[in-house]
């Protein structure tokens, strides 16, 4: 795939935009390089109490350099707070100690951008000049564009909402059905019969029927055999703990993997809330290896509010909320990424 150059501060914006799959809010985000290459992207939410602002900037410093390969950073300050000419910067604080904090990893701050609810502009530049551009001018960016064609587009806010499930019982039933199937099988019987399924769907161009829905949700409510399932998403032979746990040393398939995403979103919409937790867990799960760790963290919330007690997805909220980075995110060989881009 040809490699973008992003060459405008419009350009990194919508490249933050699509990266993300939203907007941020009241957000720090960094964007790791290694000379003119993009690596690791990361977003993380404002400090909102003074004081905060070291124990803040090496949290941050912390991520950051999860990529070994980094040796500077972009910022952007997303906020609402504004400045007069004369005052500081909002977070002036953070982005001082930030500076500080990863001066001593031997990284520097390359460029900043300050982001309103209106315009942008420099983050070194002058409050009130004509330096600012409108936030409308991202929509006409060549990489805004170029992410457009290939299909993405960006959430106004980060919250996700799922679509409403209907005939819930019947769902159920049709899923009770099949895991009293499994239940009667041969444990290594039960578990071939459900990677060959899952390996099917995962090959296939189309999505599956309901029935296979049902049967593929029914797989995942017994542990052994979800987790196998989520090892099978990246198509590795590799241990499974490994591939988990993104540790592997080659490169996930990282197409099959949001294929995955895109089938279990169709099936959560066929089951019922009895039988959802692992399927929003497994999504969440994926999430946390592409590095979205906010969109991670609510997929597992929405997994924990159907079943409160579900232990892999309270397990891996914690995991999410400790700032443990998925293996693959700290080379930028085997990273996510939407798009492969440059800096001029």
């Amino acid at each position: 795939m040809e490699k973008l150059t992003i060459k405008t501060p419009s350009d990194v914006l919508s490249f933050i935009g699509h990266t993300l799959g939203f907007w941020p809010q009241e957000s720090l985000v960094c964007i790791t390089m290694n000379e003119n290459s993009i690596g690791a992207t990361l977003r993380i939410d404002l400090p909102h109490q003074p004081g905060q602002e070291l124990s803040y900037a090496r949290t941050v410093a912390h991520y950051l350099t999860s990529d070994a390969t980094a040796t500077s950073i972009l910022f952007a300050v997303y906020t609402s707070e504004t400045s007069q000419p004369g005052q500081a910067r909002p977070q002036a604080g953070t982005i001082a100690a930030l500076t500080g904090v990863l001066a001593e990893q031997g990284i520097t701050i390359r460029d900043g951008l300050i982001v309103g609810d209106e315009t942008f502009s420099p983050y070194d530049g002058k409050p009130g000049t004509s330096l600012a551009l409108p936030i409308s001018s991202t929509q006409t960016s060549a990489i805004n564009a170029e992410f457009i064609y290939r299909g993405s587009f960006v959430e106004p806010t980060s919250l996700i909402t799922l679509a409403p499930a209907g005939q819930e019982s019947a769902k159920a039933a049709a899923i009770e059905s099949h895991m009293d199937s499994i239940r009667t099988q041969p444990t290594e019987s039960a578990l071939q019969h459900g990677r060959e399924l899952w390996s099917d769907m995962l090959r296939s161009t189309d999505f599956p029927s309901d029935e296979d829905c049902h049967e593929l949700v029914a797989n995942l409510q017994f542990p052994a055999i979800r987790d196998r399932l989520i090892a099978d998403i990246p198509g590795m032979d590799e241990p499974m703990q490994q591939i988990l746990f993104a540790q592997t040393k080659e490169p996930p398939k990282w197409s099959r993997i949001e294929w995955a995403q895109q089938l279990l979103l169709h099936a959560y919409t066929r089951t019922s809330p009895e039988h959802a937790a692992p399927v929003l867990t497994a999504i969440g799960y994926i999430n946390w290896w592409e590095g979205k760790g906010s969109k991670a963290h609510q997929f597992l919330q929405l997994a924990l509010d159907t079943d409160p007690a579900y232990r892999l997805a309270r397990l891996s909220d914690q995991m999410v909320g400790s700032g443990i980075v998925a293996g693959w995110n700290m080379n930028k060989n085997t990273a996510y990424k939407a798009l492969p881009f440059d800096m001029p």
